[in-house]
């Protein structure tokens, strides 16, 4: 993101002053949107927050006003753009993304990638001053030849196979905020790479892996594995709300453990594989969707995707508060409690 990283990422003057700020939050019902929301009731800099999503956020709102929206209609970024309008928004975080794969790759990519383009069409029209994008390290992608820790100008290639949708659409959506970026110097603009988020309460691709009695392992390979704690994922994502810091950041718990000791720490049973047997059985129970991850995510079983966190310390000050051994740990308890209640 060239043009916005040349704006100072330390810069922190919001836009107005204090009580003066609204945001939109597209995505406002999902575990990120909902926690924005919550922190931002409580703060006396927001006078407003406007929630777009299919469903009202399951809690009692104060200052938040609710529009439903389906990113995936033709039209809807007009829609949003009288709203932003109307509302006076000054900042939108769009969190309208999955965090677990699918089967309806069409309707997937309608709603990331066009909805991304639709969100960018109301913020232009409105005039927003601030956006922000929440990511993924998967976009990175797991390969041979990945650094030991990848950082933020590293291209993001996803995952080889044709049903890798979950990750082509997000780098799609990061492309589409980079060239908004690009074309708006005068607008802030910033991306939270994120590590797969990992605790007690998190539903995604990954905690439901780990939650399984047997996780598959691949004969020959033992990546290591990043995560983030939900806590310090909304603590991030606040942070960049309350400041200015224009550009890429990734966002990750301190620290990488090999999937096999996750595994063992975890009390799960590996389950080794080799690599072809692996690919031929997740590609025919995928297609009978049996099986609710692409046989292309077995890269991430076999090769490292572990983010550098040094530029958001150093610009953002940002720390994550929960190490993966905690987190580990925090999830070792849930495991544990499932099974006393089964």
């Amino acid at each position: 993101m060239t043009t916005a990283d040349r704006h100072s990422e330390s810069d922190s003057r919001p836009g107005q002053g204090d009580g003066e700020r609204v945001v939109a939050i597209s995505g406002a019902r999902g575990m990120l949107g909902s926690a924005l929301i919550r922190a931002l009731e409580e703060d006396r800099r927001y006078t407003k927050v406007v929630a777009f999503d299919l469903q009202k956020p399951d809690f009692a709102l104060q200052k938040t006003v609710f529009h439903k929206i389906d990113l995936t209609l033709p039209g809807v970024d007009a829609e949003m753009a009288r709203v932003l309008r109307a509302e006076q928004v000054d900042t939108f975080v769009h969190l309208a993304f999955l965090s677990n794969f699918t089967h309806r790759t069409s309707w997937a990519h309608e709603l990331e990638s066009i909805g991304t383009l639709h969100v960018l069409n109301a913020c232009t029209e409105s005039r927003t001053r601030k956006v922000v994008l929440w990511s993924q390290s998967l976009c990175y992608g797991a390969n041979p030849g990945n650094p030991a820790y990848l950082r933020e100008g590293h291209e993001l290639v996803g995952a080889a196979g044709p049903n890798d949708t979950y990750i082509s659409d997000k780098i799609d959506a990061e492309r589409q905020v980079r060239q908004f970026a690009e074309e708006h110097p005068d607008r802030r603009v910033t991306v939270l790479r994120m590590a797969p988020i990992l605790d007690r309460d998190a539903s995604n691709f990954i905690s439901n892996m780990l939650s399984n009695r047997t996780i598959p392992v691949l004969l020959g390979h033992d990546p290591l594995l990043q995560f983030l704690h939900s806590d310090d994922a909304d603590r991030a994502l606040k942070m960049v709300v309350d400041e200015d810091h224009a550009g890429v950041f990734n966002i990750a718990a301190d620290g990488v453990l090999p999937l096999r000791t996750i595994t063992g720490l975890l009390g799960r049973v590996p389950l080794p594989l080799p690599l072809a047997l692996a690919r031929r059985v997740a590609g025919v129970l995928w297609m009978g969707q049996v099986i609710d991850v692409p046989p292309s995510f077995l890269d991430y079983l076999r090769y490292p995707c572990v983010m550098d966190t040094q530029k958001a310390q150093q610009k953002l000050r940002f720390f994550a508060e929960r190490d993966i051994h905690e987190i580990v740990a925090e999830m070792a308890g849930r495991i544990e409690a499932d099974r006393r209640v089964a």
